[in-house]
Formats: C-alpha cells, structure tokens, sequence
C-alpha cells in the first residue's frame, strides 16, 4: 500500500487528472524545475531564520552577562 502526502491531496482536489497523470503515468507537470528550486529556497531561508534566531538569543545572553559583569565591578 502506498503512502499518500497530504500534498497530494490537495493536488487530486485541484485536478483530479493531473494527480493521475503524474502518480499513474508517471508524467511530471511543467516547472518542476522551478519547485525544486524553491523547495531549495525554503530550505535555505528556515535554516537562516534559525541561525539569526540563535544569534539573536546569544546577543541576549552576552548583553545580560555583560551587565552582570558591570554590577559585580561596581561592587568593588
């Protein structure tokens, strides 16, 4: 039994044909080309999100440890 991605549900209640003709017949539609691409765009833009995320979480920690660190000079 084959698995069936939610994708492909919303592409057979779009276009029950075209659902067959690319899972059936094995035929790819036109700009496949241009949704690899942009799967590989969207990859590439979360994995940035995530990264300035983290930064923005380290510029956090080293503001907090840097005022920490002028309290406790100021204590001497």
């Amino acid at each position: 039994m084959e698995i069936i991605r939610a994708s492909e549900l919303g592409e057979y209640y779009y276009c029950a044909r075209s659902w067959w003709l690319r899972r059936v017949g094995g035929r790819e539609p036109e700009g496949a080309e241009r949704r690899a691409f942009g799967t590989i765009n969207h990859v590439r833009h979360g994995r940035l999100v995530v990264f300035s995320q983290r930064l923005l979480w380290l510029g956090v920690a080293l503001l907090i440890g840097g005022i920490g660190l002028v309290v406790w000079a100021g204590t001497w």
